[in-house]
């Protein structure tokens, strides 16, 4: 895996990952020699380099979604890879829970802001929806709502109309993806984003 032909020097890269997650996450913040398979394939990613992203079966037009057990450091990874990507492709990394919480105060337009963007505003944006599945299904005015999967349905949408990515980090496997939301939005995600997986067995790092 470490003989990567790139005009990227993905060693640097990685070195680079380090020292801004202890620069945000203080001191501790490690990449591991475990963790590299997972890095070379977002930084293949968000460098656009059309090469290795082949090689590693990424798709450049869909959107990530990463997965694995919790604390394995997958919000921290994308919240880094947001400053390595090239601006037209920056994102906004939102916690599910922050959103659910939001549509109990704003309701259903909260479904309009981060899928089509703010009323009378400019394009849509790129969003990373972190922690997908540790929000509730909630009530506004007694209808009940599953506001993220409104949300990533429209996100489907969007990404058929305008290639408009949107990216998600879970601990919830395909099967429970399909349980908390439907086989619908299942196979949206399916259609629209690469799949980027830690083992199981990965541990916790925090």
């Amino acid at each position: 895996m470490e003989n990567i032909k790139s005009h990227y020097n993905y060693t640097e890269v990685i070195a680079w990952i380090e020292k801004k997650g202890q620069e945000l996450y203080g001191l501790h913040f490690r990449i591991l020699e475990t963790d590299h398979p997972i890095i070379y394939r977002l930084i293949a990613y968000f460098l656009k380099d059309e090469h290795n992203a082949l090689r590693f079966e990424i798709d450049l037009g869909r959107g990530i979604l990463l997965t694995g057990p919790v604390g394995c450091g997958k919000t921290s990874l994308m919240s880094i890879m947001k400053y390595l990507t090239p601006t037209q492709f920056k994102f906004i990394v939102k916690p599910c829970r922050d959103i659910s919480f939001e549509f109990i105060n704003d309701g259903y337009e909260i479904i309009h802001r981060y899928s089509k963007g703010k009323l009378y505003q400019s394009d849509p944006k790129i969003y990373c929806f972190d922690d997908l599945g540790i929000e509730n299904n909630l009530k506004y005015y007694g209808n009940e709502c599953n506001v993220l999967a409104e949300i990533l349905l429209s996100r489907y949408d969007l990404y058929v109309a305008k290639k408009i990515t949107t990216h998600i980090t879970t601990n919830l496997s395909a099967s429970e993806i399909e349980q908390h939301y439907g086989s619908r939005v299942r196979s949206r995600l399916r259609a629209m984003m690469n799949l980027v997986a830690y083992g199981k067995n990965t541990k916790d790092r925090r």
